[in-house]
């Protein structure tokens, strides 16, 4: 069982990330072998928000070049959650 603290890793700050938060959708960084279900419950829990639903995917790795070295980024699992129009995450929104 994940502890609820560890579901939720960072917020995904990006461009894109804020245009949908214009939609009440929120991305966030989070526990690969964490689910929809315990995504929700953290972020209902540690934001005092009513999520409607949550998306969830796992971001593949891209080629990365350093000097003469070439790898990989890291696989992670991005999740969305989208909130009712009239809820907001306060800490997003800088207030």
């Amino acid at each position: 069982m994940i502890e609820y603290d560890n579901v939720l890793i960072e917020p995904v700050l990006s461009e894109k990330a804020n245009i949908l938060r214009d939609d009440a959708k929120y991305v966030f960084k989070v526990d690969p072998r964490a689910t929809k279900l315990q995504i929700k419950e953290a972020v209902r829990r540690l934001y005092n928000v009513h999520p409607v639903s949550c998306t969830v995917m796992n971001v593949a790795p891209k080629p990365k070049r350093q000097r003469n070295r070439s790898g990989y980024t890291s696989t992670w699992k991005k999740a969305i959650v989208r909130l009712p129009k009239n809820e907001k995450i306060t800490i997003f929104e800088g207030v």
